[in-house]
């Protein structure tokens, strides 16, 4: 099994490479710099890198990145700093979500290529009929208009729920949603439920970095984990949180 990874150099995205590789997966992963990625996994055999954007990759050179893996791993996300929130490009979640998905649309895959997806409990799930107070409703809507990483994070999770949807032949997918993000250094006890358990603006829960890497490495690795939350937006705490 290979999977293309990108994201890869980010806090979570390495963390997922190197879950991946400890399952004995071969990984292929689009990187900005090569000198990002630790060094003990860029000499590790079954982890292939690739400098670039899928941004800025044209059709030709993209086709046999898509193509040639059975499940794409987007752990994209906008630097916390004024250009990375307000600067270009301001859809990098989804723009590059969109040109994965007509890659792997133009090829036909048979079987169906497995995608997940990281996202933010501050994203619902518009499938489902997910309570949100009036209170964080209106918060929510101000951040949406005021910081374009979120309003990217919401217009990506809605591409694969309404333009992919539930019937494709080529595309499945999982939208993960962990919590308020945090370092551990180890993987530890952590819940799944289908939607948040706890308000997302009001009562933020935790979500170490790790955990989601090792979510997120089950899920393509585990057919039965991944029958469970296939099409679906699962959300992630850490273990032994007070509600």
């Amino acid at each position: 099994m290979k999977i293309l990874v990108v994201g890869a150099t980010g806090q979570t995205g390495r963390l997922l490479v190197e879950q991946l590789l400890l399952r004995g997966k071969e990984v292929l992963a689009v990187i900005r710099e090569k000198d990002r990625i630790p060094e003990k996994l860029r000499r590790h055999e079954n982890l292939q890198l690739i400098e670039g954007s899928v941004l800025s990759f044209s059709d030709e050179q993209l086709a046999p990145l898509a193509n040639g893996c059975d499940a794409v791993a987007s752990c994209l996300g906008h630097n916390l700093s004024f250009r990375g929130i307000f600067g270009q490009p301001r859809r990098l979640v989804t723009d590059t979500l969109k040109r994965l998905a007509t890659a792997i649309e133009a090829k036909e895959p048979d079987p169906p290529i497995k995608f997940v997806l990281m996202n933010t409990t501050g994203n619902r799930n518009r499938d489902l009929n997910e309570p949100v107070s009036l209170a964080q409703k209106f918060i929510v809507t101000l951040i949406r208009l005021l910081l374009p990483p979120h309003a990217d994070n919401e217009d990506a999770a809605d591409y694969l729920r309404t333009e992919i949807g539930q019937e494709s032949k080529v595309i499945r997918w999982v939208v993960v949603r962990p919590d308020g993000l945090i370092h551990e250094n180890e993987i530890s006890e952590f819940e799944t439920h289908p939607s948040p358990t706890r308000s997302a603006i009001f009562n933020p829960g935790k979500t170490s970095r790790i955990n989601v890497a090792c979510f997120m490495a089950d899920l393509l690795t585990n057919p039965d984990n991944w029958a469970k939350w296939e099409g679906r937006m699962p959300v992630l705490y850490n273990g032994d949180q007070k509600s």
